[in-house]
């Protein structure tokens, strides 16, 4: 009775403070989201960003009642902060939040002693029982899957709902192999989600924000890490494949921009497989409208790898056949988009 309460509370803390920022907005000016000055603005009005604030919040609320929590909050900050003085002040270059971001997956590396030191291959295998290396591994696995959930935050209800698809996966076999406390922290995490991707999704009151953004991946990462790490059952590529579309996003976009035009992998453009779908498979007027019919088709490609991951989380092999074959659907569709804007 207790858990139920407190998922409950998890919802609606995140729900209603998601309000008063809508409502109130106590950052003034600092904390919207204007609807130019960018390539990947597809909003009408201004919107506040700080939607993962009031995650953040949540996740204060339920370690006041799940002290083992406090550790990962801790490790959380740099991740989370980086991003939120981003989203009031749009100064925090991305190289800085990259680095904020592995500092976050260091201090869980120490403090949660959360590593990676298996991909189920043996010559990886081998490298990683070295603890430099598993370090460097670990800090930048996690860096990296953090800036993936912020690459693909571009329309309402998208990186939450991918986020909340991926943590109910993670959930569901940290309590099939009876890491139940694993469990309750995915399931927490889905609850503060969840209330604020009502006010997100389909209205766009509030958005995520680099803050939250980052704060979801790095969760995301952490929990994958500690399953794998503390469950041997579980295949390492399991939670890569349940987090395969954001990944192979950002991977394809640093070889779209860096090998392909010779620019910067950091600097935003318009070439994101979501803003590809806004453009041309989305054929509708209204703006908002087209903005949140955008986010069902990557909901889906989502699942394609998510549920094969759910099913065959102990199988390595099928899972490296399974994020390979992800990974051809995923250049195909984009080749094929392409195409399609020019006929």
């Amino acid at each position: 009775m207790k858990e139920l309460w407190l998922f409950i509370a998890s919802f609606l803390l995140s729900f209603t403070a998601c309000y008063l920022f809508i409502r109130f907005n106590p950052f003034g000016s600092w904390a919207y989201d204007p609807t130019s000055g960018g390539p990947q603005k597809f909003h009408t009005k201004p919107v506040p960003r700080v939607g993962g604030l009031a995650i953040f919040i949540t996740l204060l609320f339920f370690s006041l009642f799940e002290g083992s929590y406090w550790t990962l909050v801790l490790c959380t900050l740099p991740a989370f902060l980086g991003g939120l003085l981003e989203d009031l002040t749009k100064r925090v270059g991305v190289r800085e939040r990259f680095f904020l971001t592995m500092l976050s997956g260091a201090l869980g590396y120490f403090l949660l002693d959360a590593y990676i030191n298996r991909v189920d291959l043996p010559i990886f295998d081998h490298l990683l029982s070295l603890s430099l290396v598993s370090f460097a591994f670990t800090v930048f696995a996690v860096g990296g899957v953090a800036n993936a959930i912020n690459i693909i935050d571009g329309y309402n209800g998208l990186a939450s709902g991918v986020s909340l698809l991926s943590l109910l996966a993670l959930g569901y076999v940290s309590y099939l192999v009876g890491d139940y406390h694993l469990a309750k922290l995915c399931l927490l995490l889905c609850c503060a989600i969840l209330g604020f991707f009502l006010w997100n999704y389909p209205s766009g009151s509030i958005f995520l924000g680099d803050g939250g953004a980052y704060l979801l991946g790095f969760l995301i990462a952490e929990v994958s890490v500690l399953l794998v790490q503390r469950n041997p059952e579980v295949s390492p590529w399991f939670p890569l494949l349940v987090v395969a579309y954001p990944v192979v996003e950002t991977l394809f976009s640093i070889y779209r921009r860096k090998l392909l035009r010779g620019t910067s992998p950091g600097e935003p453009d318009k070439l994101h497989l979501h803003t590809l779908i806004y453009k041309r498979l989305v054929k509708v007027e209204d703006k908002l409208l087209r903005n949140f019919m955008t986010s069902p088709y990557l909901w889906t490609l989502s699942l394609l790898s998510i549920i094969p991951a759910v099913i065959f989380w102990k199988n390595t092999l099928i899972l490296i056949a399974l994020f390979l074959c992800f990974v051809w659907v995923y250049v195909v569709f984009y080749r094929r988009l392409v195409r399609f804007g020019r006929v």
